[in-house]
């Protein structure tokens, strides 16, 4: 019997977006053609594959049953086919789409476009958000490059990679009436704080670290971005405890000081997960080495 491997990637973003309509915009077809693509599908596999229900499209045993078969194939051949390929960073012209967290959109990435800047000029990021469900980024499916952050529970799919561990800091306002050139935990814990809640874990982090050394922290007003926790200490005598490398770009700010943190709040790993069908993509393997460059480089400025 002679398959139509051509079906085998819409069996894949049927399964994983459970949605017609959904999986039609991802692999750029008409709504129509999908339908008349599943219909072909049901006929080559031998078995209705997805039953309509009120939430979206349900997978049959027999589907669940073949998605991991099917998505190591496919993987397969991707490693064979872009593994011949040539990748030329001056000359290539592409667009990828990349998922950081805060902290990485913050510190990691402004390095990264710098870099691709001088040596890449062609090759474009669009950056998506990277909330609590890795699903949402477009990772687990595929049709995102790269996320960067903390990764917590990734599915079989995902090959991640470790940058870096990364530890806290203090900031203050420079004139702060209480606090001099350290921080104790009794201050520490009589000041009022500014929180950074992004979506994702690294707010998880700080609060079990505080908690692991029963340290209290009144928390005055929590934020969303790292760009406003600057704003907010230098106006006030709010307290904020950050990730090291922010902290040291907000030393170079004349109205804030960096102070170590009164206690030992250990680290959290800063992470970076791709689809397997990337594995041996050529311009996916060297964006992945240059933000490893990146991040070594930040991590040997941050120990000098």
């Amino acid at each position: 019997m002679r398959y139509d491997l051509n079906l085998l990637p819409i069996f894949v973003a049927l399964m994983e977006e459970r949605s017609v309509t959904r999986a039609a915009e991802r692999v750029g077809m008409t709504q129509p053609a999908l339908s008349n693509a599943l219909a072909r599908l049901r006929v080559m596999l031998k078995d209705q594959l997805f039953i309509r229900e009120r939430y979206g499209l349900q997978p049959t045993p027999i589907a669940l049953e073949l998605i991991p078969v099917i998505e190591e194939a496919l993987a397969k051949l991707d490693d064979a086919v872009l593994g011949q390929q040539d990748f030329d960073p001056a000359q290539a012209d592409r667009l990828l789409t990349i998922a950081p967290n805060g902290y990485v959109e913050f510190v990691v990435v402004p390095e990264v476009v710098a870099r691709l800047q001088e040596v890449a000029p062609g090759i474009k990021l669009r950056l998506t958000p990277y909330g609590n469900d890795l699903a949402d980024t477009g990772v687990v499916s595929g049709t995102t490059a790269l996320v960067l952050g903390r990764i917590v529970d990734p599915p079989d799919n995902l090959v991640v990679q470790h940058l870096m561990d990364e530890g806290f800091a203090c900031v203050v306002r420079a004139g702060h009436p209480e606090v001099g050139d350290s921080i104790t935990r009794e201050q520490f814990e009589r000041l009022k704080h500014v929180n950074i809640v992004p979506p994702g874990r690294m707010r998880a982090g700080l609060f079990q670290a505080l908690a692991h050394q029963q340290v209290r922290r009144e928390v005055a007003i929590s934020v969303t971005n790292f760009f406003a926790v600057t704003e907010m200490v230098a106006v006030t005598n709010y307290c904020a405890t950050l990730p090291n490398l922010i902290c040291r770009r907000l030393a170079h700010d004349p109205r804030l000081k960096v102070l170590p943190a009164p206690v030992d709040l250990g680290t959290f790993p800063v992470e970076m997960a791709w689809h397997v069908r990337y594995r041996h993509d050529p311009a996916h393997r060297w964006l992945r080495t240059l933000i490893g460059e990146a991040v070594e480089k930040l991590a040997g400025a941050r120990s000098v």
